[in-house]
């Protein structure tokens, strides 16, 4: 793997940290603003779940094809 290759491919990773973060986050805000939708903590473990799994799928794709 080229410097060019890796240096972007950790630009991709950790942009996508970045965004998953704020998602997290607003998911958390979101519910602690309305307390009768679900606990917050609830939602955002549960919200993270979905992320792991939506990465888990994308890299097992990747993997496939290259």
């Amino acid at each position: 793997m080229s410097t060019l290759t890796f240096a972007l491919a950790l630009a991709v990773v950790l942009l996508f940290v970045l965004v998953a973060g704020l998602v997290l986050a607003g998911v958390a805000y979101v519910t602690h603003r309305h307390p009768r939708l679900e606990k917050p903590l609830g939602v955002t473990v549960a919200s993270a779940g979905v992320l792991v799994a939506l990465v888990a799928v994308l890299v097992a794709v990747v993997a496939l094809t290259a």
